[in-house]
């Protein structure tokens, strides 16, 4: 089996990849990524793929991913993340997002590619305030970001609908877990918590700290990755991968004190323009698709990214 993985030397691509390596027969694997947010350190000591630099927008790179040997399944992870980023500047974001992943589904279309997975995003609900979220819900996107994300899924069900793709549309909650980077303007909260907390910094809190998260361990999304792509599902909707655990981001905090036996500190800052107040999954598309999935439960997420960051674990 050949699987290729867009952003497969980012966060969670390079977590998917080292997954498909561990599997009892592992297939083949091709990386695209053009590394601007990604590293090839990511993909350090992973056995059994071959690397591509390039990006999603190059025609020439997409074929050279897709193209030579037939493609059994595309998992398409490239991105530019990040809802503050995407404030900043929303071009990048809409190419990135929406025109790349237009590119590659015309790639996937071009090369007769099998199946292909497109990550999306628990942003696309927005306003909408009922909880939990149910794929059945209108979008009500509050970023740029969201609004590309929202774009890119619905490209993907509309190619599965007008040219016979196999498609499979996820849409991610709060994904976290090893190899997420910190240190930046735009890091995810859990590894900017992690990485202040473990330097003694403040943690960088933006509004009162109540708004929740239904927070899920990369490891648990890489397994229903792989298994998407390899029994090639496909669904005309999309699909929440999340499992409706709900915590708020003091709740994070005091479980960050108890792990880690010291006491932090919080920096309140303004509220971010275009976050969303509380985000919570309806699993249940995702259990009748994926019924033998279990999620890691969040303490032994948490500790496995701490361990990460502190270099006492395996990634």
């Amino acid at each position: 089996m050949h699987i290729v993985v867009t952003g497969g030397a980012g966060f969670i691509g390079a977590n998917l990849v080292a997954h498909l390596a561990s599997r009892p027969e592992p297939p083949r694997v091709t990386v695209l990524d053009d590394l601007s947010s990604g590293s090839l350190a990511n993909l350090e000591g992973i056995e059994g793929h071959q690397f591509i630099e390039g990006s999603i927008l190059d025609d020439d790179a997409l074929d050279a991913a897709l193209g030579g040997s037939r493609v059994d399944g595309v998992v398409h992870l490239a991105a530019l993340p990040s809802v503050p980023r995407s404030i900043a500047d929303p071009i990048a974001s809409h190419e990135a997002n929406a025109t790349g992943t237009l590119k590659v589904l015309e790639a996937v279309r071009r090369h007769g590619a099998g199946h292909v997975v497109v990550a999306s995003s628990s942003s696309v609900y927005g306003a909408n305030p009922r909880l939990p979220k149910s794929e059945d819900m209108r979008p009500q996107p509050l970023s740029p970001y969201a609004v590309s994300k929202l774009a890119a899924e619905s490209y993907a069900l509309a190619h599965a609908h007008c040219y016979g793709i196999r498609a499979l549309a996820f849409r991610f909650f709060n994904v976290f877990g090893p190899k997420q980077p910190a240190g930046h303007d735009y890091a995810a909260v859990v590894p900017a918590f992690v990485d202040a907390a473990l330097a003694g910094r403040p943690l960088p809190v933006y509004g009162d700290g109540l708004q929740s998260r239904d927070f899920t361990y990369v490891g648990t999304v890489c397994r229903v990755l792989a298994d998407a792509v390899q029994r090639g599902v496909e669904s005309p909707d999309p699909v929440n991968l999340a499992f409706g655990s709900r915590r708020t981001l003091l709740d994070l905090i005091a479980l960050l004190q108890e792990v880690l036996g010291t006491p932090v500190t919080i920096d309140h800052r303004d509220p971010r323009p275009g976050d969303v107040r509380h985000s919570q999954a309806d699993g249940m598309r995702l259990h009748q698709l994926f019924p033998d999935v279990e999620p890691v439960d969040f303490e032994t997420g948490l500790r496995a990214t701490i361990d990460w960051f502190t270099g006492t674990g395996n990634a």
